[in-house]
């Protein structure tokens, strides 16, 4: 599927909590986003790790991008992260995995990964299209 990502890019804009944290759209296609951030002292915690809420946010924003750039008007009801590894490196990504997309429903799995692709996190997330 084609399309302009800046396009995109300037759809998603408003999404201040993952864009300020410096989340990007980095590739889309069908019912797919992969989106990226540097880590930055601003996302760490108290003894020095990445704060959890910075994976889900990126994953959250993955699916936000993968399921509502093509027809907007779906929002997550459900997630569940699990915490499988710690980043090599100071830039993770999410890349998103339709798994079902049902008349009123919607499934993603989201994998965050470091950019050495080592497993940071996994996330499924379920939707519903209010559209």
């Amino acid at each position: 599927m084609m399309c302009d990502i800046d396009k995109v890019r300037e759809m998603f804009r408003n999404d201040r909590y993952a864009t300020e944290s410096g989340a990007v759209i980095d590739e889309i296609d069908d019912h797919y986003a992969k989106v990226s951030l540097t880590i930055t002292e601003h996302h760490k915690n108290a003894v020095g790790g990445v704060m959890g809420g910075v994976y889900f946010t990126l994953a959250d924003f993955a699916f936000a991008v993968a399921s509502n750039w093509q027809i907007a008007g779906t929002v997550s009801i459900n997630s569940d992260i699990s915490f499988i590894g710690v980043p090599k490196s100071d830039r993770i990504i999410a890349e998103t995995q339709l798994v079902k997309n049902g008349r009123s429903t919607c499934c993603y799995n989201v994998s965050v990964t470091d950019d050495l692709e080592n497993p940071v996190a996994m996330v499924k997330i379920i939707g519903f299209h209010k559209r």
